[in-house]
């Protein structure tokens, strides 16, 4: 599952570096860089039918003949493979999972930027690269300790947004990361979002706080419904 390829940031930045423009402030250059996007993803696309379509021809074939197709077979597969490197969310698809890993792999920063395009333009992010797992399982690996100060700060200030907003899928991770990075400067934004006048970053804000102060409670449903009916939950 890891990433093997041994790539830095300046291989990532090659094709990846035009990502950035999708959290740019000007709607111009997130527009460049969606249809920038648009066409990587068609590049997958069409690699990907070229497999199945691989595959189905592979179906009917004796075992001769599959030994003789099966370099070809493969090749169209690590072509697919390929085409994803270059595009999003394909790009995160194949990344470290130990924790030393994550925190020194080179795509890092477009994992932060994936999370971030959601948290600062969800609708663009919906329509052209939705992926509740990607974003669950993203969120899942950086809920570590110990990333260097600056990917530390981004997380503290991602966790902040998304308990100041209305809910959207996989949001409960936040509480993970909340859990890997806490500290002042996140329990002093927590608590001015729990203090502000928004029903919903009350709510939530208070919920992480609190879970946060009980490192055993669970972040589950029964837990969270518990809160929201005004009946905190404390660990046993």
């Amino acid at each position: 599952m890891g990433n093997e390829t041994g790539e830095g940031a300046e291989d990532w930045e090659a094709r990846l570096g035009w990502a950035f423009g999708l959290i740019d402030e000007d709607p111009g250059v997130r527009a460049a860089a969606i249809e920038h996007l648009e066409r990587t993803q068609e590049t997958t696309h069409r690699a990907l039918e070229r497999g199945n379509e691989a595959l189905r021809a592979s179906y009917d074939l004796t075992e001769p003949q599959w030994e003789e197709a099966r370099p070809a077979y493969l090749a169209v597969w690590r072509a697919y493979r390929d085409t994803q490197r270059y595009t999003l969310p394909g790009a995160m698809w194949n990344r470290p999972r130990r924790e030393a890993a994550i925190k020194d792999w080179a795509g890092l920063p477009y994992a932060l930027l994936f999370l971030e395009w959601e948290l600062a333009y969800p609708a663009e992010w919906t329509r052209h690269a939705k992926a509740w797992g990607t974003k669950e399982r993203l969120l899942r690996d950086l809920a570590v300790p110990g990333h260097a100060e600056p990917v530390r700060a981004k997380l503290v200030e991602f966790t902040d947004a998304a308990v100041r907003r209305a809910y959207r899928c996989k949001d409960r991770e936040y509480v993970r990361v909340a859990r890997a990075v806490d500290g002042p400067d996140l329990r002093k934004r927590l608590a001015d979002a729990a203090d502000s006048d928004s029903p919903w970053a009350r709510l939530h804000a208070g919920y992480v706080l609190h879970l946060l102060d009980h490192p055993a409670l669970p972040n589950s449903r029964k837990v969270w419904l518990a809160w929201c009916e005004g009946e905190p939950p404390c660990p046993r």
